[in-house]
């Protein structure tokens, strides 16, 4: 009995997190479980820091005893060099989620890619795979096209506002799934023309960064669409889409089962995902 523990500390460390639904959803499952957890967020923007304090942040994680760390925007990249291993997954990505803090490890992992495939199987079952578009080729990014080529994207266009950035995510998907699979785009209105569905993994749309992400005029009734953004649940890109007739899958269950693979990792204990569900639903109906 004396190994298992039953008191958790963890945080997120991003910026802009203040109406962050991670801490409550691991609070609520911590306490379904009968642990004690304790879910803090540390954000950059309210803190007045800059990405350069990352390396701070997690040495003051270790040492008040942190069991892990959430990662998010915009440090899902610039962490990597900071942890001492990371899972296949994030390796693989470049990007890190979730790290595990324990005997002075620090493990860096992406449960992201997961979580997107999870909510799409639920949220836009049997949609057309054959012609993509993906908006955002940043961490998040990287990880939902890795996740849309696993679920059986055959040709996944990337779009991102820096093109290396988007000409390095396609070479990579390429070298994992095949020649072909991922390109860069460079013509966004021609590639929309041609596709079946879109992805976007920008932060347009969040309340900090409202707006749309591509011309209205791109989307026709025929395209699914799916949202990373969460905050609002329902963004402009999704408003517009549902108005024109498109299928839609907002980022809430992507945010569901990001969190609780995350949970299992914090703790060892696997969570009841669709209680998490009903418990994220009620964050949003009981306001």
């Amino acid at each position: 009995m004396s190994n298992i523990q039953y008191s958790f500390l963890v945080g997120l460390i991003g910026a802009g997190i203040q109406a962050s639904r991670t801490p409550a959803m691991h609070e609520r499952e911590g306490a379904e479980q009968g642990l004690r957890f304790l879910y803090k967020l540390i954000d950059l923007e309210k803190l007045d820091l800059g990405g350069d304090a990352l390396p701070e942040l997690l040495t003051a994680a270790e040492r008040m005893g942190f069991a892990g760390l959430n990662i998010t925007y915009p440090c899902k990249q610039s962490v990597i060099p900071l942890l001492t291993d990371l899972s296949d997954d994030a390796r693989a990505l470049g990007a890190v989620n979730t790290v595990i803090l324990r005997n002075g490890q620090r493990i860096g992992h992406n449960t992201d890619w997961w979580g997107f495939v999870e909510s799409f199987r639920r949220g836009l079952p049997d949609v057309k795979l054959d012609r993509v578009v993906q908006l955002g080729a940043g961490g998040a990014g990287a990880a939902v096209a890795h996740a849309a080529l696993t679920l059986g994207v055959k040709k996944l266009t990337v779009f991102d506002l820096d093109l290396s950035r988007s000409q390095q995510l396609a070479t990579e998907l390429a070298s994992r799934f095949g020649n072909g699979r991922a390109i860069a785009g460079a013509d966004l209105g021609g590639a929309m023309a041609e596709a079946d569905g879109l992805i976007h993994a920008t932060p347009t749309g969040m309340a900090k960064h409202p707006g749309l992400p591509l011309p209205a005029k791109f989307l026709e009734p025929q395209l699914w669409v799916a949202e990373i953004v969460y905050l609002p649940l329902e963004t402009e890109l999704l408003r517009t889409a549902k108005d024109i007739g498109c299928r839609t899958m907002n980022g809430g269950g992507m945010a569901v089962f990001q969190a609780a693979e995350a949970f299992r990792l914090f703790t060892g204990i696997t969570p009841d995902t669709e209680r998490m569900l009903r418990h994220f639903a009620s964050m949003w109906t009981g306001h």
